[in-house]
């Protein structure tokens, strides 16, 4: 009975591990990157529904994650509303603006999309840097208020974890409902091939757009929430580097899952925390374009050798190898 429904019995383990993992840990550090990864999370997953269900590849993700972070602090300053007001208003924003933007950049297919989303960073990151008024510049914008609910406020990492998780678990349902109903379908067909799409009766320029603008509010409030946890947000935040590892978080975890987007989240937040706390050698003579030029690598790496994302892939090459083993063991 239970096997039939192997994302609920999944699901209620990840909830009820996350309840008591904060029993087992030590300090604030190793909470806060448990934030860290539900954060990183949250942007997997809706990256990974726009490239490895829908196909649409995007570079500047970290575009519409600054644009929660900015839109929250810059509601929160400008208009007086309360916390998650400015959460939900700068999910409303940015799903509007990436609804304006996907008009003509999904008109775009393969490399030419690729290369409009990454210039699309490079803009964002010049405006963040230069419209001081606006954002602060260099310096950042400093958030100004605390995160509250009622008399209830989030002023510590533990009180954000349970926070940032819950919204996690919420956003993972979501997505797990999407991808197995009929959209979802649709989302896959549409990754396969979009002619084939059409002539089956698939709208394919709303549906990508609807998965664009659905994977952008994702990211902005996990912007927001970054926003109100740290307390400011800088133009540094959401670098083209940045953009560059979430995708690799989604190669890592398969491009086409959503329980690989924890994997891969969790995988590459952990190793970037190893190489800054315990390999401090190897990032001080390495430059930003230079750990591009890494992550680069280990994408290409990982593109060639598991298509499917290194999770599925390694899932897929152990089915088979027990596969041969059980043929080679009859007699």
């Amino acid at each position: 009975m239970l096997a039939r429904y192997p994302n609920l019995i999944a699901f209620s383990a990840l909830t009820i591990i996350l309840a008591l993992l904060p029993l087992a840990l030590g300090n604030n550090y190793q909470i806060s990157v448990l934030n860290f990864i539900g954060l990183n999370t949250i942007l997997t997953v809706g990256l990974a529904l726009l490239m490895g269900y829908a196909g649409q590849v995007s570079l500047g993700h970290a575009v519409f994650y600054g644009l929660g972070g900015y839109g929250a602090g810059i509601l929160a300053q400008r208009t007086g509303l309360p916390p998650f007001a400015t959460i939900v208003g700068a999910a409303i924003i940015t799903g509007l603006i990436a609804l304006l933007l996907g008009i003509p950049l999904l008109r775009l297919r393969g490399h030419y999309l690729a290369v409009a989303t990454l210039g699309l960073n490079v803009i964002f990151l010049l405006i963040a840097t230069n419209e001081t008024d606006l954002t602060g510049g260099p310096n950042g914008l400093a958030m100004p208020t605390e995160l509250a609910l009622g008399g209830f406020t989030f002023d510590t990492d533990l009180k954000f974890y349970f926070l940032i998780w819950l919204v996690t678990l919420a956003l993972l349902a979501l997505s797990l409902n999407i991808v197995n109903s009929r959209i979802g379908r649709a989302f896959r067909a549409i990754h396969s091939s979009e002619i084939a799409a059409e002539t089956l009766g698939v709208n394919t320029a709303r549906l990508k757009l609807q998965v664009l603008v659905l994977s952008s509010m994702y990211a902005s409030i996990a912007g927001s929430l970054y926003a109100y946890w740290i307390g400011i947000v800088s133009p540094s935040d959401f670098s083209i580097n940045f953009s560059i590892e979430l995708v690799v978080m989604v190669a890592i975890g398969g491009l086409a899952s959503v329980w690989g987007a924890i994997f891969g989240a969790a995988a590459v937040t952990l190793l970037i925390e190893l190489l800054r706390n315990f390999l401090p050698h190897l990032l001080r003579g390495a430059s930003g374009e230079q750990q591009i030029i890494a992550f680069g690598i280990l994408l290409v790496l990982i593109m060639v050798l598991m298509p499917e994302g290194l999770t599925t892939g390694t899932l897929k090459y152990i089915r088979k190898w027990r596969e041969k083993n059980q043929v080679n063991s009859q007699p």
